[in-house]
């Protein structure tokens, strides 16, 4: 589930709205992963990798991530992200353009506080995408940590929410005669110009 409070009232925030309910109705399993691809500005690569979309609060999607991560030194290098979402069981893919920033650090320490303890234990004990000499040195870390006996609710530096607000959505629903529809959305001057684009 995605934590949603406040949504932007806007209408391709109420269309995602709308799709999200059908999503969930219909039993969609994860709802909340989604795509991000992202530009190593220095290497002229792009990637991609799958998050869980924690929150949106009004029009900021948060997900959180280790900020030495190499998905981090690519939104550094560059902050323009593009964001995927396909939900089989309603048929909808959800594209979206975006500026990406790291979260504001006290929302980041409110969230880590609340979570579980082993959950945290993983977010402080992965070195994320580093080389390692074998998968048992992953669960030495890990057991670690976890076996601490007072509750882990200290935020480490390395680890963190991200935020992004997107300023392009295309809203692709599949049809059975695949005479699909899309429809875009294109944020100019504080106005969310709406188009629609050929299957």
């Amino acid at each position: 589930m995605i934590d949603i409070k406040d949504l932007n009232n806007s209408k391709p925030y109420n269309l995602f709205s709308s799709f999200y309910k059908v999503a969930i109705k219909n039993n969609q399993n994860p709802v909340n992963a989604i795509s991000i691809s992202s530009l190593d500005a220095h290497k002229l690569e792009v990637d991609s990798r799958y998050v869980n979309l924690k929150c949106i609060n009004n029009d900021e999607w948060i997900f959180f991530s280790n900020y030495n991560s190499p998905k981090a030194m690519q939104f550094k290098s560059h902050d323009q992200i593009a964001a995927l979402i396909y939900w089989n069981k309603a048929n909808i893919q959800i594209r979206i353009k975006a500026k990406i920033k790291k979260s504001d650090f006290s929302f980041s320490n409110k969230v880590f506080k609340s979570r579980d303890n082993l959950k945290n234990a993983l977010a402080i004990s992965s070195r994320q995408s580093e080389l390692i000499s074998s998968y048992q040195e992953v669960e030495n870390n890990f057991n670690k940590i976890a076996s601490q006996k007072t509750k882990i609710n200290v935020r480490p530096d390395y680890w963190g929410g991200y935020s992004f607000v997107p300023y392009y959505f295309e809203f692709w629903e599949g049809h059975e005669s695949r005479v699909n529809k899309r429809t875009c959305y294109t944020f100019n001057n504080g106005i969310w110009d709406e188009n629609y684009l050929q299957p």
